[in-house]
């Protein structure tokens, strides 16, 4: 085995090392281990990620010598997509399929001017929140970066992006399943991949974050990523958010919003973006986007409103139309940045909070929260 920068990561004695798992550095350092120069991994990432080529027998800028060793030691392993499905409103939903057993769900949303994937980091998501989907399937486990990283492959080669120089998408975002903080050390290596030039050479503030508010991985964060960050909040109060999102009886509000504050600090320009399901009866009503504006204001912010997307079994319903528009009126009299997102992919079950896939649950739902050094597993 051989330490690379940021960890250890199997030679050819204990099997083949699947090079979508490394970035960069990780990259220069197999290939020092193998004595070869640090350049070799600017040749290989431009062909992973600019040609799409995953053999390396077609690598032709390498020798017959090196292409060999690298098919002895090393693969280009990409997760199996096994199910499109074309929304109406031209919405894609893949199917990607990990193990045996288990899938995970990504979802690509064209509009006028971007188009936006998001991707799931787990399968399954451990956080119980009882308004989304994904929770209710319970959690395997934590994606690895060539499971993350392979959902941009696979839909970028599906949508005919970036080799032929046409970027159809534009924004990342890790709001599918998943909390991706509690994957901490993949979800980094995996966004610094989408950022890296000779990645997908997207911009840190198209790659979106999304928490449920794992406090001390926000901490984190700040010191190893420039990602934008989304916070699913959902409530302004403490005892409604526990109900909501029980992660907030671990870290509540006030603890969320001084890290959030943190994250920001001293980046011109940078805001958090409140996500804020809306919920018919349970969070909707004028006092509590009061209570919000109240909460939120003092932070540079934007606000997403989504209405509520059903799910089979939920006894929740979506807000009515009058009551979404008295909620954004409210906001945006605070002088609050405020979105009321589109449905968008409801009719193939792709919508915000619907995401399922098929888990192989250890446990159904309620896993307990680890700390965050021990979740990279």
């Amino acid at each position: 085995m051989s330490e690379l920068a940021n960890g250890p990561v199997a030679l050819p004695e204990i099997g083949k090392v699947n090079l979508l798992d490394l970035d960069r550095r990780d990259l220069e350092a197999f290939f020092a281990a193998l004595g070869e120069k640090p350049f070799r991994a600017t040749q290989i990432m431009k062909w992973i990620y600019h040609e799409r080529v995953t053999d390396f027998a077609a690598m032709s800028n390498l020798s017959k010598a090196l292409r060999e060793r690298l098919a002895a030691c090393a693969e280009i392993r990409l997760p199996e997509v096994i199910l499109d499905q074309a929304s109406r409103d031209g919405s894609h939903k893949w199917l990607i399929r990990l193990d045996s057993g288990n899938s995970i769900e990504t979802v690509f949303i064209p509009e006028p001017d971007r188009g936006t994937l998001c991707i799931s980091s787990q399968i399954g998501c451990p956080l119980d929140c009882s308004f989304c989907a994904t929770a209710q399937q319970g959690f395997n486990r934590n994606l690895t970066v060539a499971e993350i990283i392979g959902q941009v492959w696979q839909a970028s080669r599906l949508l005919g992006d970036v080799r032929n120089g046409n970027r159809i998408i534009t924004n990342i975002v890790l709001m599918g399943m998943g909390e991706p903080l509690l994957n901490f050390e993949r979800v980094v290596k995996a966004t610094d991949l989408m950022q890296d030039d000779l990645g997908f050479g997207i911009s840190k503030r198209r790659v979106t974050l999304s928490t449920a508010g794992v406090v001390p991985a926000l901490y984190r964060l700040r010191e190893a990523s420039e990602v934008s960050l989304a916070v699913s909040l959902h409530a302004p109060s403490d005892e409604l958010r526990n109900q909501l999102v029980p992660l907030n009886r671990k870290y509540p509000i006030a603890e969320l919003l001084a890290a959030c504050r943190h994250y920001i600090a001293d980046k011109p320009h940078r805001r958090i973006t409140w996500e804020y399901v809306l919920l018919d009866g349970i969070n909707d009503s004028v006092s509590h986007a009061h209570a919000l504006a109240a909460l939120i204001k003092p932070i540079p912010s934007k606000v997403n409103l989504i209405p509520f997307n059903p799910f089979p079994g939920t006894h929740y319903q979506r807000s009515g139309a009058a009551a979404i528009a008295r909620f954004h009126a409210v906001l945006m009299a605070h002088d609050l940045t405020v979105v009321t997102r589109k449905t968008r992919g409801d009719d193939i079950a792709a919508a915000c909070g619907q995401l399922a896939g098929q888990v192989q649950a250890r446990g159904r739902r309620r896993v307990p929260i680890m700390p965050v050094a021990q979740v990279a597993g």
